[in-house]
């Protein structure tokens, strides 16, 4: 697998590079965000690790530009920014995982193993969780064989988390995607929606977790398989 690596400061350029290179990856090295901008359009890399805190175009204006041009090659944002606050900025600008620095490598290898597999089985026309399977041509959601009934609100949510398993998705970018356009509905109603499909999943070996800060997030539960 190729990866992507945006990173200005040399140190921890070569340090990463030999790392992964090391784990099996093959590793492309870009030192700002244009450069960078260049080679995703292009199509360089299964996978993109990026620094917030680059030259040219900073981390959160590259990973804006390339999300509304429709490319969702995975990102792991990879800075010192740490806080909940950078995290949640990180991920509504459309990264698919972050790590704060210092980090461990073994963990940085395990983050892009997984996202890299979420994408190969997405690859196929489905994304699974536990025993839940969303199946994108038809746009229905099974459990096992059976599909489950949701309301058009319900849908929206479980297919903003299922394509982000294991990871979170922020409470103001759900409600943004569920409530388009309503001006007059509090954050808050979010937190309905998120019950009631948190009891249609109970037998689905999948379950909706809250992330304090950060949001919601949909994981196999355990004992109920990866899928």
């Amino acid at each position: 697998m190729h990866i992507l690596l945006v990173e200005d400061d040399i140190d921890m350029s070569r340090a990463l590079l030999r790392a992964l290179e090391r784990r099996g990856f093959q590793v492309t090295h870009c030192a700002d965000g244009i450069s960078a901008l260049s080679h995703i359009k292009d199509g360089i890399g299964d996978l993109v690790v990026l620094d917030l805190n680059i030259p040219g175009l900073d981390g959160l204006h590259l990973l804006q530009r390339i999300r509304s041009q429709e490319i969702d090659t995975p990102v792991i944002v990879l800075t010192a920014r740490g806080a909940v606050g950078d995290r949640v900025v990180g991920l509504n600008a459309g990264a698919d995982d972050y790590l704060a620095k210092p980090f461990d490598l073994d963990e940085l290898d395990a983050r892009i193993r997984a996202l890299l597999r979420r994408r190969t089985n997405a690859d196929d026309g489905t994304q699974r969780c536990g025993r839940l399977r969303f199946d994108r041509g038809s746009g229905a959601f099974y459990c096992d064989d059976a599909a489950l009934e949701l309301t058009p609100r319900e849908h929206t949510l479980l297919k903003a988390l299922i394509a982000k398993p294991g990871h979170a998705v922020t409470k103001e970018r759900l409600f943004r995607l569920v409530f388009p356009m309503e001006d007059n509905t509090q954050i808050e109603a979010i937190e309905v929606v998120v019950h009631r499909v948190r009891k249609k999943l109970m037998d689905t070996g999948a379950e909706i977790m809250t992330l304090r800060g950060l949001g919601y997030l949909l994981r196999a539960r355990q004992g109920g398989g990866e899928g």
